[in-house]
């Protein structure tokens, strides 16, 4: 299935509650050949607004760090999040929310085939590293699973509320670059 079949069906998705007060399905962006993916947790209201992933205020710090290692959504990278559609207030989404919703990510994961998965936040890493995941003390470290490198990182949100991290979070993004260039063949042509 490719990822533009796979957006169609997402698109009309029903498996949990989180449907009924969407504005947008948040399916994910970048391209399709992307070695590294970026996964958070799940949209907020500019996202649910755009229908694009990490386009609010966080987006745009997100996006800084990705320019400061060359890395682009619309050139050499993919993001995701673990739901699709926004949790009322921005609350995490629900375990059951999030398993309705994983076989989305799962499907993203097959078709890309990411080298590299880097988790924006607790949820997102507690999800897809290690249930006890803790950011605050290993973000920055890579775990293999499966020959796949991942790594959990600081939520963009939450280094807006807690500026005093951008440096540890801006370290493990030039940590992600080395590792982009020792794993990935083609994220930087």
């Amino acid at each position: 299935m490719e990822m533009e079949t796979l957006r169609t069906e997402c698109l009309g998705c029903t498996r949990c509650p989180l449907h009924e007060t969407r504005t947008n399905v948040v399916f994910g962006q970048g391209v399709e050949d992307a070695e590294v993916l970026f996964v958070g947790e799940g949209p907020g209201q500019n996202e649910d607004e755009q229908g694009l992933p990490f386009v609010g205020k966080s987006g745009q710090l997100l996006d800084k760090y990705l320019f400061a290692i060359d890395l682009d959504r619309t050139k050499n990278c993919y993001i995701a999040n673990i739901v699709k559609c926004r949790p009322p207030q921005n609350r995490d989404p629900l375990p059951t929310e999030s398993e309705a919703c994983m076989p989305w990510l799962r499907e993203q994961f097959r078709i890309l085939k990411p080298k590299i998965v880097v988790c924006l936040g607790r949820v997102a890493a507690q999800r897809m590293i290690r249930s006890d995941f803790s950011v605050t003390k290993e973000h920055g470290v890579f775990v293999e699973k499966n020959g796949v490198f991942f790594m959990g990182t600081f939520h963009p949100a939450a280094l807006l509320r807690q500026p005093q991290n951008k440096p540890e979070a801006f370290a493990d993004f030039v940590a992600l670059r080395d590792k982009i260039g020792e794993v990935c063949s083609r994220t930087y042509l």
